[in-house]
């Protein structure tokens, strides 16, 4: 039988791999023959895999020291970790979903991955209307270090609120505008990007999400009239389907895997409902709207 994923013998990056939506994804590609090595901050190590690199995200040094043990040239790099804010502050939060992202494409994929290559970053239906929000984090897109992008972010956040769920859809939107402008970028070069934007889904961070959204039953709702989450697998399979040669000719796609939520939202069929949980409403204020505006100039 034809193998039509081609991940047979391919480098494989992923991030978050220790739990959820990453450890199903390694999963995955082991069984479909990918080389795949796995980067989290705990400790998991799945048979087959071909190694797993201990790396905090939120620090630059450790990512430094994973990618000295990464081979020099990956073919697929899947940015599978997030945090949804709840138990983190905003910095930690905003570092890991999107500067760690941009630093390691920026610093390492752009000089390791040649033609074929592919990249899925996992973002958020939460980052959902990123085209209508630009100006809060476009100019962030223009630092070209690690350094820089602390700096310019430090000068920005909130002072006065730890808060790390005001980073969370921030983050989320500024990744569904990188993953954009990436695609464009690297089209010329062959390689190809893509977002998976999951909807609710049963990982570690389900409680977190519940709070949120507040309550399970608002949890629900944001997976439209399935009534369930999703399962890490059943967000894994368009993740692995995104950096796979059945997918050869997309790229720039924000993949919106949420059971038609979106497309209730779109046609009027919610109107009740929020276009972000009900802990992010504070985002969307006049109040916090007029405090990035006036940071972000």
């Amino acid at each position: 039988m034809q193998d039509y994923f081609g991940y047979n013998g391919k480098i494989c990056v992923v991030t978050g791999s220790a739990s959820g939506m990453g450890k199903a994804v390694c999963e995955m590609l082991v069984r479909l023959g990918a080389k795949v090595y796995g980067l989290d901050r705990n400790e998991l190590q799945i048979d087959g895999m071909e190694k797993f690199i201990q790396c905090d995200l939120s620090n630059k040094q450790s990512i430094d020291e994973a990618f000295v043990s990464l081979p020099e040239k990956i073919d697929s790099f899947f940015g599978v970790a997030g945090l949804s804010g709840a138990k983190t502050g905003y910095w930690t939060t905003f570092t890991v979903n999107f500067i760690a992202n941009k630093y390691i494409t920026d610093t390492y994929l752009d000089k390791r991955m040649e033609n074929g290559g592919s990249i899925v970053y996992v973002t958020s239906c939460g980052g959902l209307m990123w085209e209508k929000w630009q100006k809060e984090y476009k100019k962030i897109m223009k630092c070209t270090s690690w350094d820089e992008m602390v700096k310019f972010m430090k000068k920005v956040s909130p002072k006065d609120s730890p808060i790390g769920t005001m980073a969370y859809t921030l983050s989320k939107r500024a990744m569904n505008y990188y993953a954009s402008l990436k695609a464009v970028e690297y089209g010329q070069r062959g390689i190809r990007v893509n977002a998976l934007l999951p909807g609710s889904t049963d990982t570690g961070m389900k409680q977190e999400f519940e709070k949120m959204a507040g309550g399970q039953e608002a949890l629900l709702k944001e997976n439209g009239a399935i009534g369930r989450l999703a399962t890490s697998e059943e967000m894994a399979m368009p993740i692995v389907f995104l950096n796979s040669d059945m997918a050869c000719f997309v790229s720039g796609l924000m993949f919106i895997a949420d059971m038609g939520h979106n497309a209730e939202k779109v046609l009027g069929f919610a109107k009740n409902q929020l276009d972000v949980p009900a802990a992010l409403k504070l985002y969307n204020t006049k109040m916090f709207q007029k405090f990035m505006a006036k940071r972000l100039g």
